[in-house]
């Protein structure tokens, strides 16, 4: 059900900024790009080494204003963004979508290995 709720909200999404859907598809690019980014680095060697977990949090943050810093300006200079409230609704939106389901893969990924473990 959420995930049909999720899927339905974007493609609404999409419709509506339809006159500005460059800046729509580029907040959805750069959102997906940053939190992937950080969730990777986050999440990396934090199970075979705990003493690393906030170093690697600190690093998955900054590479997430990294990527995000970058993909607006990149954005920017090649006129992908022409309106900055669809951009900043679509990152919003889509950043929060995108950690909602790296959270879930990750819970499906550690079920997985206690499930492999425990065989």
């Amino acid at each position: 059900m959420k995930f049909l709720s999720i899927l339905l909200l974007s493609a609404l999404a999409g419709v509506l900024s339809g006159e500005h859907f460059h800046s729509f598809m580029v907040g959805f690019g750069v959102a997906a790009l940053a939190v992937g980014t950080g969730y990777w680095l986050a999440f990396r060697c934090s199970t075979r080494y705990p003493q690393l977990a906030v170093l690697m949090l600190m690093m998955g943050a900054a590479a997430k204003i990294g990527v995000t810093v970058t993909g607006v300006m990149w954005g920017l200079e090649a006129n992908l963004i022409s309106s900055p409230f669809v951009f900043s609704l679509s990152y919003l939106f889509f950043s929060i979508v995108a950690t909602y389901l790296y959270a879930k893969l990750r819970e499906f990924q550690m079920s997985r290995l206690v499930v492999a473990k425990a065989a």
